[in-house]
């Protein structure tokens, strides 16, 4: 296995196919989106309308199939208005759940051992939250 075959290569390219999908499913409902530097603190992506009245970040998650979404250690300082999960995200029909932040902190469970916070697939997986695009309220269009 070469460098560009590792593992985490690999999650890395999950990620962002995740990413961008979900940058491509914002856009085509009337939003500009930006995405921000990866690997740095908060959100993944900056959405806004035309005239720059209404801004909000998303935090992408992208995945191979469905998996836990790591939290970390305290659901409080999560920042990101909308997240964005992606499983199937490098196939060809990614599937997506749309949830606001206070969602994913409801929702959160914590290890047993008082741990890290995660957010269990049979949590976020649900139909109320697939492919809720619609939720994003307030498009310019």
């Amino acid at each position: 296995m070469d460098e560009t075959d590792t593992p985490r290569h690999r999650s890395q390219i999950t990620g962002n196919a995740g990413l961008n999908y979900a940058a491509w499913q914002i856009s085509r409902r009337g939003w500009h989106v930006m995405p921000t530097i990866r690997n740095a603190r908060g959100s993944d992506l900056i959405v806004t309308n035309d005239d720059e009245t209404v801004f909000f970040g998303v935090q992408s998650k992208g995945f191979s199939k469905r998996y836990a979404v790591p939290l970390g250690m305290d659901p409080a300082s999560l920042r990101s208005d909308w997240w964005v999960i992606t499983i199937h995200a490098n196939s060809d029909t990614p599937t997506c759940y749309v949830l606001r932040l206070d969602e994913v902190c409801e929702l959160a469970t914590q290890d047993k051992n008082g741990g890290r916070w995660w957010l269990e697939p049979k949590m976020y997986d649900r139909d109320e939250f697939r492919e809720a695009w619609d939720r994003i309220k307030n498009a310019p269009c």
